[in-house]
């Protein structure tokens, strides 16, 4: 079978993945609103190409942070990555090198982040954190990735609780006896892991803002905010001293009914004018998706469910050959367009729905 677009790996991961893996990967909370949105909303965005433009030399690169990658697309952070291949993250992590972009590992990853780290040496990797009750577990994820040559440290913030994932709750989803959260074997004492691998209630719904400064005096790598979705908590994050904000609904895994993340996108890059980064993730499922978030402001975008796919399809390999078709496909709508390279993408090659701009102007 040729793998020709990302939907093409999307049917052969929903085909041979056991029922209960493709649920909890494809899950969103309640009625999947806000996760179906978030792929419908880019054919709401139309372009504006520039034609007649010398596109005979093309260049997709970007940095993140400083730091070059090979186009503006990472890996977002999804957990237990050996429920879709058996090595896991390891082979995200050797298809994110290979390409020369950014991975984010999880702090519900399946393999440690030594071993990750040790899987791809020199690979540009960020790692995602959630704060537990016991605040020594976070401290100690965050030494270990500091440690282990991670370059920056992601914090998830909109998942004080665990959005209701219907899907999930009928299941009865539990990790299967093979699979641990390798990072968390440890800490959590007792039997009862009926809550994605952990105990229930083990995530701290108490943390504020202040816990940025908890964080930034435990580490020294740039701290990037990921779960922002409005230009008032855009503000207080630069106003708080971090360096990169993920606008992001979790895949809409959490509070369904809140915006997708394209359309949330304007927001938070209005309101931080250019003071930190500004990437976004969800709903990606094109190289012209990446072009819309790209002229929408964003400096990155970070495919999540996707990567589960090109590893169910053939591991790390299969990983990287949707890399490579996205990546293709964003360089010829970059060309389609008119661009050369990614600093001449600007809000000018879009025009969105006139409703949604009327709803802009207003708010």
């Amino acid at each position: 079978m040729a793998m020709v677009c990302l939907s093409d790996f999307e049917a052969y991961a929903k085909k041979y993945l056991p029922k209960t893996a493709w649920d909890f990967f494809a899950a969103g909370a309640d009625d999947c609103s806000t996760r179906d949105e978030n792929i419908l909303a880019y054919k709401r965005i139309h372009f504006r190409p520039r034609i007649l433009q010398d596109v005979s030399m093309m260049d997709t690169r970007t940095k993140l942070l400083g730091t070059e990658i090979s186009f503006p697309v990472g890996i977002a952070p999804t957990g237990l990555h050996q429920l879709a291949w058996p090595d896991g993250e390891k082979s995200t992590a050797r298809a994110a090198k290979a390409m020369s972009t950014c991975y984010i590992a999880s702090t519900y990853s399946t393999c440690t982040l030594e071993e990750i780290s040790a899987a791809a040496p020199g690979g540009l990797r960020w790692f995602q954190l959630y704060v537990f009750r016991n605040r020594a577990v976070s401290q100690q994820l965050v030494q270990r990735a500091t440690a282990a040559g991670f370059q920056g440290l992601v914090l998830t913030v909109d998942l004080p609780y665990t959005g209701k994932r219907r899907d999930d709750v009928r299941n009865g989803f539990c990790l299967p006896p093979h699979i641990k959260l390798k990072n968390l074997e440890g800490p959590f004492e007792g039997d009862d892991r009926s809550e994605y691998g952990l105990p229930p209630n083990s995530l701290d719904p108490s943390v504020t803002w202040n816990d940025i400064y908890w964080l930034r005096s435990l580490t020294h790598l740039p701290i990037i905010i990921k779960g922002i979705l409005t230009k008032e908590d855009a503000e207080l994050a630069v106003r708080h001293g971090v360096q990169g904000i993920i606008v992001s609904n979790h895949g809409g895994r959490q509070l369904d009914g809140v915006p997708a993340t394209i359309d949330a996108l304007v927001e938070v890059v209005d309101a931080v004018q250019g003071r930190v980064e500004v990437y976004l993730d969800g709903g990606i499922r094109k190289g012209s998706d990446v072009l819309k978030a790209l002229a929408l402001g964003a400096k990155c975008v970070f495919i999540g469910r996707p990567a589960l796919w090109g590893l169910a399809y053939k591991g790390e390999e299969g990983l990287q050959d949707l890399l490579r078709i996205l990546q293709d496909e964003f360089r010829l709508s970059m060309a389609l367009a008119g661009c050369s390279n990614v600093s001449e993408i600007g809000r000018h090659l879009v025009q969105v729905s006139k409703l949604w701009t009327t709803f802009c102007s207003a708010h």
